[in-house]
């Protein structure tokens, strides 16, 4: 399945596997299982009430938290930066809060034209202090960019270097990669992967039993880590203050 027939089949879920590894200045890696959705920001699925615990995509989890949707968020902070879509189709790979809870170390979103043709690349990252960035990216036919690091994530590695990202539009498979440079080395690098599956109701009902905290532990797994890298002797940086971009307000 391409691109334009992923399109065609959202909303889905993607069972995915994330990949952490680190090379330096300490070795450490690990992997964890979780599942993401796929949306159109137009058309955000509307579950049955009883489900709505399970997945729901609040405006204030996004951007600058105010606005009245999310798609609204979204335009807002392109417009900030000389973007208009004209109401052309965004698609947003992220996790849903579930029951109360939700995490999303990082929120993808592919912007269209009216034409149908990819725009701009959203990275929308969040970091566990309650912090969000977006990184706007210009990818080229692969999805791949490049871009400064501007953005506090790890304590272990200060605000400097660049990211390698690449983040083609999903298919049949889910296959992003985030890669941080630092004088001409990839001391981190993070993927994840996953398959297509729709978002039926059996299919939603069947990820949440097998990890009905799926967001939630994907926090718990990233603090989990951070106190064994900082129990390893990995001193910590000092977190500067981060300033809030231009239409995330």
């Amino acid at each position: 399945m391409d691109g334009a027939r992923a399109r065609q089949s959202v909303p889905a879920l993607y069972d995915c596997v994330i990949s952490h590894a680190r090379t330096a200045p300490l070795r450490h890696s690990f992997r964890s299982r979780t599942y993401l959705w796929l949306v159109d920001l137009d058309h955000i699925p509307a579950l049955p009430r009883v489900l709505r615990p399970l997945a729901r995509f609040d405006p204030a989890d996004h951007f600058g938290g105010t606005a009245p949707s999310i798609r609204a968020g979204l335009d807002a902070y392109l417009a900030a930066n000389g973007v208009r879509l004209d109401g052309g189709r965004v698609l947003m790979l992220a996790h849903a809060r579930v029951l109360g809870y939700v995490f999303n170390p990082i929120t993808v979103y592919w912007c269209h034209d009216r034409a149908g043709a990819l725009v701009r690349v959203v990275a929308e990252v969040h970091n566990t202090y309650g912090e969000r960035h977006c990184y706007l990216l210009r990818t080229d036919e692969d999805g791949r960019a490049e871009v400064p690091k501007d953005f506090y994530v790890s304590p272990f590695f200060p605000v400097d270097g660049s990211y390698r990202m690449r983040l083609p539009e999903p298919g049949r498979d889910l296959d992003l990669t985030v890669q941080l440079r630092r004088a001409e080395a990839s001391p981190f690098t993070a993927t994840v992967r996953g398959t297509h599956r729709p978002a039926t109701v059996r299919r939603l009902l069947g990820a949440a039993v097998r990890r009905p905290w799926s967001t939630a532990s994907v926090a718990a797994g990233i603090r989990h880590h951070g106190i064994r890298l900082f129990l390893r002797g990995l001193p910590v940086q000092p977190r500067p203050p981060h300033r809030t971009q231009e239409g995330m307000k």
